[in-house]
This record gives C-alpha cells, structure tokens and sequence, in this order.
C-alpha cells in the first residue's frame, strides 16, 4: 500500500510511511503519532518473527543499524 492509501478498517487514516527510511527510531515515532495518535507502535529488529494477525492500531518498525560501538561491560 501506498504512503496515503485508506484502509476501510482505519478510518482513510495512512497505512505505511515510506518517507521514514533513514529517521531515527524517536523521529519515526514522532511522525507516526502525529498521524496516528492511537497507534501502537513496536520496534523491531529486521528479520524479527511477527504474528500474521492484522491489527489496525498497531504499526512496527523494523530497524538494522547499530548505533554505537558494541563493547563489553
């Protein structure tokens, strides 16, 4: 679906956000309220398992980057 397709169940509201890509994960969230303030949004590592339930309040966010160096302690 496109960035500004309705979904009937949604209520016409946006269904995916492309124009996303590359925010980070706070900016994303921020956008997503701001057009979906009921949204359950949940952050997820790419490649993540996922339920194949639909749920029309709930959006995730798959991310891959690591944001800073990994070290031990």
């Amino acid at each position: 679906m496109s960035s500004t397709a309705a979904a009937p169940e949604c209520g016409g509201a946006k269904t995916s956000w492309p124009e996303l890509v590359g925010l980070s994960v706070e900016e994303a969230k921020k956008a997503i309220l701001k057009d979906k303030p009921d949204a359950d949004i949940v952050v997820l590592p790419v490649g993540s398992p996922v339920t194949t339930d639909y749920r029309p309040d709930r959006v995730r966010i798959f991310v891959d980057t690591v944001a800073e160096a990994p070290h031990v302690g």
